[in-house]
């Protein structure tokens, strides 16, 4: 309850911070509809209200995500961003930026789909190379180490081959940015999180079992290998979703997880939901962050979420490694 009071108080002061200085109540009297200016209005619900809700729908994949990866692969420090998902993301979107979408698509609709597909790419190589070597969660995560790495590469490779236009474009995207959100991005994201939701609580149970190894799930009637398969599908199609509208942005689904964790304990019923408020809440305050570092200046949101992310994730771990190694 107190992270949904807490997270709501970040949404509307999202709403309400900006360039244009609007005053706290006039926002308010916009959002229910009674404000009666149209200056005012335009800017709420055409710019500010589709960034904070973008923000809410994107954290709560990225915390999602995380999550899941680190309760599949049994290691605090997994996520869709430090397993190379979210660059194979990455690479998807720029490499429809370079190269050009298909004559059928807009680029609009090119990126983000690439941006889904190299996900999913990214997830199956992850998991074809556990499964040659018996899915262990440790060679799951070394696949993913080496995925982040080729992606990367592949990434500089194509900016070096990029035009100028192409290569700004490229550079900005791969900052993340909320200021691109749309009413119908924002539907997107938000139909793949609740479409994504009956399959996570179809598995819950089994994903408490497989936090006591894998023996001791599989004593208890769990599938393991079709367990990670199934996350790993939800995993690419939930990080896809979220990279592909705003960019990369790091660090939330590493930090989320560890605050639900520590706050709401192991169990999956409890845990997910966490990870997704978490990861809600700590984007829509990275947004808030990003209009007031400097007044008037907007400062693209994956910086912030690193430049806040990598302290405090630091001292999560370093005050709570007891629980964790």
């Amino acid at each position: 309850m107190v992270g949904l009071v807490v997270t709501a108080l970040s949404f509307v002061v999202d709403v309400a911070t900006g360039p244009a200085m609007l005053p706290l109540r006039s926002v308010a009297l916009s959002v229910v509809g009674l404000s009666g200016d149209a200056t005012v209005d335009a800017i709420v619900w055409a710019i500010r209200l589709p960034v904070a809700l973008m923000a809410l729908a994107v954290g709560a994949a990225l915390g999602l995500s995380g999550a899941l990866m680190q309760t599949i692969l049994n290691n605090p420090l997994a996520s869709s961003y430090t397993l190379g998902i979210s660059a194979g993301a990455g690479f998807g979107a720029a490499l429809v930026i370079v190269a050009g979408p298909p004559l059928w698509l807009t680029e609009g609709q090119a990126i983000p789909l690439a941006a889904m597909a190299f996900a999913g790419v990214a997830c199956a190589i992850v998991h074809l190379v556990g499964r040659l070597r018996g899915a262990t969660p440790e060679m799951l995560v070394l696949a993913g180490i080496a995925l982040l790495f080729l992606f990367q590469a592949l990434l500089s490779l194509l900016q070096f081959l990029a035009s100028q236009e192409a290569l700004q474009q490229i550079v900005f995207w791969l900052f993340g940015s909320l200021q691109k959100a749309t009413w119908t991005k924002i539907s997107v994201v938000g139909a793949v999180v609740a479409g994504c939701t009956p399959f996570l609580v179809r598995d819950l149970w089994r994903l408490t079992a497989l936090k006591l190894g894998d023996e001791r799930a599989r004593g208890l009637g769990v599938e393991v290998g079709g367990l990670r398969l199934r996350a790993l599908v939800l995993i690419s199609v939930l990080t896809g979703a979220a990279v592909a509208f705003v960019g990369t942005i790091g660090f939330i689904g590493l930090v989320a997880p560890h605050i639900a964790r520590i706050l709401l304990g192991e169990d999956q019923r409890i845990f997910l939901p966490g990870a997704a408020l978490a990861g809600a809440l700590l984007l829509s305050m990275a947004s808030v962050a990003s209009k007031t570092i400097i007044p008037g200046t907007l400062f693209p949101i994956g910086i912030v979420t690193a430049l806040v992310g990598v302290p405090f994730f630091v001292w999560l771990v370093l005050g709570n490694r007891r629980a964790y190694w």
